[in-house]
């Protein structure tokens, strides 16, 4: 995590309320909706990595954010870096890698439910050579909120930065793994659950939907995920169900919420809209079910919009849409 140059180091002040580590890239959409990408003829470019958008969705709710992260050094870095200030996420801590390409992911756009996406990520993504050397472990002990993925463990050398990241952390504060499973990372599902089990110890809450929960601890069924979770030693484990809801299990129980009916134009942010907002409500203090209604909120909000980045909510906004669910309620 070293400075870029020409920029300050981190002071004692400069403490931030939420720190994302992991993926970053450019997210590029078709500007035509239910169409393959063979037939669509226009897309638009925005800021893509699940940890990425989850700092944006932060920062959208008026969080001091950064991320950790590493681009290529091209026009595509330095697009990230852009639309992270932009966003008013901190990219002091994203730095370039020498002869790799930043990212890019495709995605076909197929409501409501079918949203292929195609990564390119080769030779190797700058954000799996993320360094232990290079991580300012202060600012990352510091943080209210330090969220780390799954994928983050899925290679070398930030499988190790990852874990180490944690062990400094020693359950400080909140933090949070997000499951995060992606096959095509991974040389099986076996694999990657050695080393989710690795982490799960170091982590206070864990959040994934039941693919991701099956692949952590063995298990699917919500209530089994989320006891094996807490058998891992995580304080909140957070299961999402799909169409039946999100259940949240922590040390005084459980609380299940149904989803928030929308019409689906994107799926693929609304997790990292959750994650954002989630981030916020244990911020803010809420209950258990508070927060999950809010962050269920804020995922459907980015499900009813084209961008991932581009469509993270503010507060009014997961609010008023709150307000009018209980209203029709």
């Amino acid at each position: 995590m070293k400075v870029r140059t020409g920029e300050r180091p981190p002071r004692s002040d400069d403490r931030f309320e939420v720190v994302t580590m992991g993926r970053v890239g450019v997210d590029i959409y078709p500007e035509q909706v239910g169409v393959g990408l063979d037939e669509v003829r226009s897309f638009g470019k925005f800021l893509g990595g699940s940890p990425t958008n989850v700092a944006v969705a932060a920062a959208r709710f008026g969080r001091r954010s950064a991320v950790v992260t590493r681009t290529g050094e091209d026009p595509f870095g330095r697009f990230v870096h852009a639309a992270l200030t932009g966003y008013g996420v901190d990219d002091r801590f994203v730095s370039g890698v020498a002869g790799l390409p930043t990212p890019v992911t495709f995605c076909e756009i197929l409501p409501p439910d079918d949203f292929p996406l195609y990564f390119y990520r080769l030779p190797k993504a700058p954000d799996l050579e993320i360094h232990l050397e290079e991580l300012d472990l202060d600012a990352i002990r510091a943080a209210d909120v330090f969220w780390v993925t799954g994928t983050g463990l899925c290679q070398e050398p930030s499988r190790t930065a990852t874990l180490e990241a944690l062990r400094a952390r020693a359950k400080g504060g909140i933090t949070v793994l997000d499951l995060d499973y992606r096959p095509m990372f991974w040389d099986s599902r076996e694999q990657a659950r050695a080393w989710v089990r690795r982490a799960l110890p170091h982590v206070t809450v864990a959040v994934g939907n039941l693919d991701e929960c099956e692949t952590a601890v063995g298990v699917s069924e919500p209530r089994a995920a989320a006891g094996a979770l807490r058998d891992q030693g995580v304080d909140l484990a957070v299961v999402k169900q799909g169409p039946k809801g999100v259940l949240a299990v922590d040390g005084s129980g459980e609380v299940e919420v149904p989803p928030v009916p929308v019409e689906v134009v994107n799926g693929l942010g609304a997790g990292d809209a959750f994650g954002g907002a989630l981030c916020h409500g244990l911020l803010s203090g809420w209950d258990t079910e508070r927060t999950m209604r809010f962050a269920n909120a804020a995922g459907a909000i980015v499900a009813s919009r084209l961008s991932c980045s581009d469509a993270m909510p503010t507060g009014d906004e997961v609010e008023a849409r709150l307000s009018g669910v209980s209203d029709a309620g």
